[in-house]
């Protein structure tokens, strides 16, 4: 079952499943790039720290041994100044070091993914405690990955130690029998070879694995096709409801138009397929809006409407089908129509004036 849900997610996670990953912590982090950022901090502490930090620390020691009358121990005060002063000595040997693996190791995250507080990686979960999900992990593809990378450090690191002592086997045998200060020399240069060599090892293993764990990553969060269809109905509404919306606020604008046939001062007409009524008070607008307008079924409903409440209809089928097209309800006529309608308005309200002197 696990292997068929795999092979069903063949699409890519949409841009709100990845940002639900990152916002729960769920994102890509290489480990042998931390390791490299911590190797070339060590690298640079070696060569720009650790020559200076040395020499002042020797020169620390080299007091106390050479003049232990400075320093009697006889009785708390005196254990807690030297305490004092080497700690100082060992903390100003020491921060330097620290400074550079802290900013090199946030560097190195940094550079991956952006901070952010995700308190959901620190609750407590069952399933971390479960022999079976530890037995899994460690069991699984990721897991046989870690190992084959624990192997190839292994490997390079033994290599490097092998080939940097082989050609300073004897060098370092007459270092040995020579000035200590000798010793140190000879042995920071074999450090510096070393690390130089396990920096580009680590440099050449950390953008592979880079590469790999963004890969790993983007591919454990591929989608089903249901799973991007059920996230575009939660972001953009499930589409059969979305169309129901839509057909009852189409019912209620009708029903609305409908209702405000009555009010309006003309009609005008299409025989059967096409209706618009017009209303003009020249104490309301300067030119007529439209009220309501049909086709078919609607058109003929206004028409009815229209007749019941005897407002006049005028059947021009250009002028009904060109109105019907170029103006929405609630909207005043454009002075194209002006000419037209200005002569069967005249009309209305020559008959109105007929009625009312007859009368």
């Amino acid at each position: 079952m696990a292997d068929d849900d795999k092979d069903s997610k063949t699409e890519n996670p949409t841009a709100k499943k990845l940002a639900d990953a990152a916002e729960k912590g769920n994102v890509p982090l290489s480990r042998e790039a931390t390791l490299f950022a911590s190797i070339l901090a060590f690298y640079v502490f070696l060569v720009f720290f650790m020559p200076s930090g040395m020499a002042k620390m020797a020169e620390t020691l080299k007091d106390l041994f050479e003049q232990p009358d400075q320093w009697r121990l006889e009785n708390a005060t005196d254990v807690v100044s030297l305490s004092v002063h080497l700690g100082w000595a060992i903390s100003a040997f020491l921060l330097p070091p620290m400074a550079i693996f802290i900013i090199f190791g946030l560097g190195s995250a940094f550079a991956q993914n952006m901070p952010s507080m995700v308190l959901e990686r620190v609750r407590p979960q069952a399933s971390r405690l479960s022999p079976m999900k530890g037995f899994k992990r460690i069991y699984s593809l990721p897991g046989f990955i870690e190992f084959c990378k624990s192997i190839f450090k292994i490997l390079v690191v033994s290599l490097i130690m092998y080939f940097a002592l082989r050609s300073e086997y004897f060098a370092a045998i007459e270092a040995m029998l020579s000035d200590p200060q000798v010793i140190f020399v000879k042995l920071d240069g074999i450090v510096r070879k070393m690390v130089v060599v396990v920096i580009l090892a680590a440099g050449l293993l950390a953008v592979a694995d880079v590469m790999w764990t963004r890969y790993h990553w983007y591919q454990q969060l591929k989608m089903t096709k249901q799973e991007v269809k059920d996230e575009y109905k939660q972001s953009q509404g499930d589409p059969v409801v979305k169309s129901r919306q839509k057909s009852v606020a189409r019912d209620r604008a009708r029903r609305r138009m409908i209702n405000n046939v009555p009010r309006a001062t003309l009609v005008i007409a299409n025989p059967t397929h096409y209706a618009v009524a017009l209303r003009y008070v020249r104490e309301e607008n300067d030119a007529p809006v439209v009220v309501a307008k049909g086709q078919d079924l609607i058109a003929l409903k206004i028409r009815e409407i229209a007749e019941s409440n005897g407002i006049p209809v005028f059947e021009d089928p250009p002028l009904a089908r060109s109105m019907f097209a170029q103006v929405s309800v609630d909207s005043v006529i454009p002075p194209a129509f002006y000419k037209a309608v200005a002569e069967l308005v005249h009309r209305v309200y020559a008959a109105r004036s007929r009625q009312k002197r007859t009368r």
